[in-house]
């Protein structure tokens, strides 16, 4: 037997089993108190109300309550009808208590994650408030456009070409759900095309390398040095993802020399440059580098997101693709997932339109150099013996360490008070040559928290 009540708002399911309704009664309702789904002060509906909802008798109903009072379960006052106990009786402990949560870190300091608080809520809030005012009735169905809302595509081709020189027009353009969604959708198209090899970086995430290999492509890293990811060993690579003006993680840009060279592999051999520009809109002691992509848009794949300029949990990202690929990438994305949320999108493109994001990025820029200069300056003065790299662009910087001290000791001396750390051999490859480094990332900690992550760095590198 089963029935749904409504009460103060809100409906409950009770699945009374067994021929003796009292006590299946009694046992649903302790199942519900026990695994939380009636909450301490939940009101109860009045025995007659629950008796008719559930088709029983109403004496059958008090009867149950009463039980349940007595037992601690429920709490009955006069005018004040049934409610769930405050302090429903404890149960006996399972024989093996389930393991303890790690307890998260008091301060983080990795990289690739920006300051969530500075989400900017109020003004996303008044995007998304007039964006679904105009936002047609069919826009919120099933039935989307895989690559993406015509409005996002437009507003985002536009700024696109503004601010990252671009070459791009809407119908090139496929949103997806985050870069790790549309590298999969990438390597997913390159293997049905017959595609082997993926090349990549020294050092690399190694989710990247993962997903490629989850869609059937062989991972094979290339040399790093100075001038960027060493483009001379491309060789027979059917695809190369690079990392050109901020690479990823040691902040060497590719030199333009280099630039050139990739695009003329590609052009040469048929091979595809996969541009991840993760962090574009932060540049501080240079103009910024224009895209890879504006040399050859036809043999490269310029790919962003909005996980740096605002926060990763929206899961937006782009793809500005060779005109061969389009309908090949949205294919694949529509059997990935469908479609990207559409609120979200039509949000986004707002807050586009409106120059909003241009604002948010302006002050954003401003707050990282600052963390920057201040995560240079206080390990100048109290940590000479490290070194500070890549700092001209994004939210992190290589903090390199004298010969001698091992990475991995100082991420657990972090671990040990309270600071969350990652050291560069996370994302080695079997190319990498970079000796012992902190990959520290500045912009996760909310500013009032930022000047104690910085101490507590400088006691684990002292």
């Amino acid at each position: 037997m089963a029935g749904t009540w409504a009460k103060a708002g809100f409906d409950l399911h009770l699945d009374v089993a067994g021929k003796r309704v009292r006590a299946g009664l009694e046992n649903a309702l302790r199942d519900a108190v026990r695994t939380g789904r009636l909450g301490p002060g939940t009101p109860l509906p009045s025995s007659r109300t629950l008796a008719a909802d559930l088709g029983v008798a109403r004496n059958t109903v008090a009867e149950a309550y009463g039980q349940l009072v007595a037992e601690g379960w429920l709490v009955a006052r006069r005018g004040a009808g049934t409610r769930v106990g405050d302090r429903p009786p404890a149960v006996e402990a399972a024989a093996t208590p389930p393991p303890a949560l790690a307890r998260p870190p008091r301060y983080d300091l990795r990289p690739g994650t920006p300051d969530l608080s500075a989400f900017p809520r109020a003004a996303w809030l008044a995007a998304a408030r007039k964006a679904l005012a105009a936002a047609p009735y069919d826009a919120l169905g099933y039935y989307a456009d895989p690559r993406g809302r015509p409005e996002l595509r437009s507003a985002l081709a536009e700024y696109l070409a503004r601010t990252r020189g671009v070459r791009v027009t809407p119908d090139r353009l496929v949103i997806c759900s985050g870069f790790a969604q549309g590298l999969s959708l990438l390597c997913t198209v390159l293997r049905a095309r017959g595609a082997t090899g993926l090349a990549v970086e020294g050092y690399v995430r190694r989710r990247y390398r993962e997903a490629a290999s989850a869609c059937g492509l062989r991972p094979r890293a290339v040399g790093l040095d100075a001038h960027g990811a060493v483009i001379a060993e491309l060789g027979d690579a059917d695809a190369a993802l690079l990392t050109p003006a901020h690479q990823f993680p040691t902040g060497v840009p590719l030199a333009p020399r280099r630039r050139t060279e990739a695009v003329a592999w590609a052009e040469a051999t048929g091979g595809l440059v996969i541009e991840d520009d993760y962090d574009g809109e932060f540049r501080y002691g240079r103009q910024p580098l224009g895209a890879v992509q504006a040399l050859a848009p036809e043999h490269v794949v310029y790919a962003g997101t909005a996980s740096k300029a605002l926060v990763p949990g929206l899961r937006l990202g782009w793809l500005v693709l060779p005109a061969r690929l389009v309908d090949e990438v949205a294919t694949a994305k529509a059997l990935a997932d469908g479609h990207s949320s559409t609120p979200d999108q039509l949000t986004l493109a707002e807050l586009l339109v409106s120059s909003a994001y241009d604002r948010h990025v302006r002050r954003s820029r401003i707050a990282y150099r600052r963390r920057r200069d201040r995560l240079v300056a206080e390990l100048g003065r109290r940590a000479p013996h490290v070194r500070v790299t890549g700092i001209a662009a994004g939210l992190h910087a290589l903090v390199e360490l004298p010969d001698g001290r091992d990475e991995d000791e100082l991420v657990a001396r972090g671990a040990e008070h309270g600071l969350a750390l990652e050291g560069l051999g996370a994302y080695a490859t079997e190319r990498s040559r970079h000796g012992p480094a902190l990959v520290v990332g500045y912009g996760t900690p909310p500013e009032h928290a930022f000047t104690a992550a910085l101490a507590r760095l400088v006691a684990v590198l002292g």
